[in-house]
């Protein structure tokens, strides 16, 4: 049988890392033994359903290149994918079990007659569970539909599963003591359960829960503060599942290929957004130039910075200096406008230094006097001004950097010289042999 997974979200608030990280472990584990990935949703509670919390489901899956071979807009063979839209369904399976004598009225609801016996649930990550059913004050039987005729989690969620031939359940660890509930109704209804996997949860570094407030949680975030999609996925599959080796970063493909059951963690795992970040740089630094200059062009366009014809090469130029996108703007400010804000801090910290007159004065001509410019010539003229004062190349760089961009980090040097050209350059010494000498 072909493995079939699913994710069955509640459109009632954003996408969290967690319910994106469960949607992930579905999808790898359907798409390394080349199964399907189902998209189901759970929207039984009209007071708290928005169609903005969809949206969000649909395009947080969407950027994280979680595609479903079987949902809402994809449609398939076991729908309509909306639970809202199953009621005929579930009518269907109540009735089953009205007739199998297993429900009873109570006060206008209905109950689930439980088997009074021990049940272990077989769980791929938590081992052997058991729940004795036998002490009726501990496991009263359960309610499956309300008196207001509406039907509760535990029955809509078996009979999808039934329905929609589902062969693995990936779930966060706080549904487990819910499964053997739901072994109860499959039971009653005669059919064999998916296999299931408990997964640990995500908590904060602090070691409490991740709540929807704490940094990191939404996954809408994400795109808007520069992080790549291939980054937040890589990042998502190591809370909680080890490759076995000592290796962390991985493109989707690998983590299709490397990916299995047997590697997931009982141990929770703790959310770190420094090393997000850190993944993300790997991953940008990784990407071609011309697909980094496409990802990093909206955001210094939004920052209404002007963008050359030339852009890829002011893109390539930082593309190793930042971690997310949203930083590119600042990183490349000094480049692509023709005044800067020197850092005062940066300023103060070469104004002393033995090579800031050279800057001041014969710098100045001998960068003047390059035809035709490059970063190579000017740095050959860097370096004959330094050995005619008697100091090494070196001595000019730093100051040379803070004159140029402000800053005592950033691009390559060459890499600045070659993207300011010659004119600009000129100027920028000058305008800093003012600000050294005035301030």
């Amino acid at each position: 049988m072909s493995i079939r997974t699913r994710f069955a979200p509640s459109p009632t608030g954003y996408l969290h890392v967690g319910g994106a990280r469960t949607a992930l472990f579905n999808w790898l584990l359907a798409r390394r033994h080349g199964g399907s990935f189902i998209l189901r949703i759970e929207d039984t509670d009209e007071a708290r359903n928005t169609p903005e919390a969809l949206d969000a489901i649909f395009g947080g899956l969407r950027w994280l290149g979680l595609d479903w071979d079987e949902g809402p807009e994809v449609e398939g063979a076991h729908g309509p994918y909306f639970q809202s839209q199953r009621r005929d369904l579930y009518d269907a399976w109540f009735d089953q079990l009205v007739a199998l004598g297993r429900v009873y009225e109570d006060s206008g609801a209905w109950r689930f007659r439980f088997e009074r016996k021990p049940l272990t649930v077989h769980d791929l990550v938590c081992g052997e569970v058991t729940i004795d059913y036998r002490d009726e004050s501990n496991t009263p039987d359960m309610v499956i539909k309300r008196s207001d005729g509406s039907y509760v989690f535990h029955f809509v969620n078996v009979v999808d599963d039934l329905e929609m031939e589902v062969t693995h359940v990936i779930r966060g660890e706080d549904h487990l003591m819910n499964t053997p509930k739901h072994l109860q109704l499959i039971e009653a209804f005669g059919r064999r359960p998916p296999q299931y996997a408990h997964i640990p949860l995500i908590l904060n570094p602090d070691g409490s829960k991740m709540s929807k407030r704490d940094a990191g949680a939404a996954v809408g975030d994400y795109p808007r503060q520069g992080f790549l999609p291939q980054a937040v996925v890589n990042y998502l599959a190591l809370l909680g599942w080890s490759s076995k080796s000592d290796e962390e970063i991985f493109g989707i493909d690998e983590l299709v290929h490397r990916f299995s059951l047997e590697g997931v963690n009982r141990a929770p795992a703790r959310f770190d957004l420094e090393k997000c970040k850190w993944m993300n740089q790997q991953h940008a630094m990784r990407m071609d130039v011309a697909a980094f200059t496409a990802a990093a062009r909206p955001f210094v366009e939004a920052a209404g910075l002007p963008v050359p014809e030339r852009f890829e090469a002011f893109a390539a130029a930082v593309q190793t200096k930042v971690r997310l996108l949203d930083e590119v703007p600042a990183a490349l400010d000094f480049l692509l406008r023709d005044a800067i804000v020197a850092d005062p801090q940066a300023v103060a910290k070469v104004r002393g230094l033995d090579a800031v007159p050279l800057l001041c004065g014969p710098l100045v001509g001998a960068f003047d006097a390059v035809a035709p410019w490059s970063a190579q010539a000017a740095k050959e003229a860097m370096a004959a001004t330094a050995a005619a004062a008697g100091l090494k190349p070196g001595a000019l760089m730093l100051p040379l950097r803070v004159a140029l961009s402000g800053k005592t980090q950033g691009p390559d040097l060459a890499d600045i010289l070659e993207l300011l050209g010659k004119d600009r350059c000129v100027q920028r010494l000058r305008d800093f042999a003012t600000a050294v000498t005035t301030s």
